[in-house]
């Protein structure tokens, strides 16, 4: 029986067996707090939407997010003029 073919297939198992580990990937960061946002608070999903209401700050206390109101649409053009 002959080792030598047996030897060099190990032995090219072994060098390839190296190459197909994976590299660990880092964690993506997570994404920056909106703008209003507390820092050190953690975000608060109260209705479970997917997005975020509001934030609990270090004591416990919430703190909901503020959108001010659109502005109030322009007003109809009157009917009343000279081609009205």
């Amino acid at each position: 029986m002959r080792f030598q073919p047996i030897l060099i297939s190990a032995l090219g198992a072994l060098a390839l067996s190296a190459c197909s580990q994976q590299e660990e990937i880092a964690a993506a960061p997570p994404p920056p707090p909106p703008p209003g946002a507390v820092p050190g608070s953690i975000a608060a999903d109260r209705d479970g939407d997917g997005i975020i209401d509001g934030y609990y700050t270090a004591d416990g206390m919430y703190h909901p997010n503020y959108t001010p109101p659109p502005p109030p649409p322009p007003p109809a053009p009157t009917q009343v003029g000279e081609r009205g």
